[in-house]
């Protein structure tokens, strides 16, 4: 049970009894190990894997009670408060189902009659900072095509790109990582107007090519790092002729 868990928690951060790292640790030190333990959910479930998947549910469950027990040592919350809230929020977000109304008036817009209750006017406010990317990348161009500024239809958006490409080319070398950077915002854009999920879309690619370095590695044994470049992408070509 939960309480069990807390309880654990509760004596590893006894200022006398408790362990000396957990003791030592902040929001802002065990924030690292929140985003991975989200992705080893993530990937678990990627892989269908349900005996890992309910490790990493208890790894990332372990964070959110880390996280609550410490604010509650500040007098902030605790983790009741917590899940107090998020109830609250799952009700006021579903007034079709728990409330009064006919129909849902849809998650984006009480999401943002939320953000003008908080006094939050601007329309990209509350996208997390700490999101990954090519993620958040997606999030802030949604958000500001909710407001109109967006391209029309998927050429304009590739279009950037060919300009994001050239500027990099022009660009001085204390100025390249920033047009990259405006590079990637493009492709991420484009992405969108294309329906694709590009952080969906980079993971599959990095799992397809983790899957046939590996391939190429296997067929060429202990020499693998000793053959030209010619030879591995002859090995590479082979591979994905085969489908891997």
């Amino acid at each position: 049970m939960i309480e069990r868990l807390t309880a654990i928690m509760a004596r590893l951060r006894d200022p006398e009894r408790g362990c000396e790292w957990d003791r030592e640790q902040t929001f802002a030190t065990i924030a690292p190990y929140t985003i991975e333990e989200a992705y080893e959910v993530a990937d678990a479930i990627e892989r269908g894997d349900l005996d890992e998947l309910k490790d990493e549910l208890g790894d990332l469950l372990l964070q959110v009670v880390f996280h609550s027990r410490i604010a509650e040592e500040r007098g902030a919350f605790d983790l009741n408060d917590v899940s107090d809230a998020i109830s609250d929020k799952m009700v006021r977000r579903h007034p079709h189902i728990f409330g009064d109304a006919l129909h849902s008036p849809g998650w984006e817009q009480i999401k943002a009659e939320e953000r003008q209750a908080k006094a939050r006017s601007g329309a990209l406010d509350g996208v997390a900072r700490g999101l990954p990317a090519l993620l958040r990348a997606m999030k802030l161009q949604k958000r500001a095509a909710r407001t109109g500024f967006d391209w029309p239809d998927a050429s304009r958006a590739r279009a950037k790109i060919d300009e994001e490409l050239a500027e990099i080319e022009a660009a001085p070398p204390q100025e390249i990582e920033e047009e990259v950077g405006d590079l990637l915002f493009a492709v991420v854009n484009w992405a969108r107007h294309l329906g694709v999920d590009p952080e969906v879309a980079l993971r599959s690619a990095n799992n397809k090519f983790e899957r046939r370095f590996a391939a190429m590695e296997e067929s060429a044994g202990e020499g693998f790092a000793a053959l030209d470049l010619d030879a591995k992408e002859a090995l590479w070509q082979a591979v994905k002729r085969r489908g891997e």
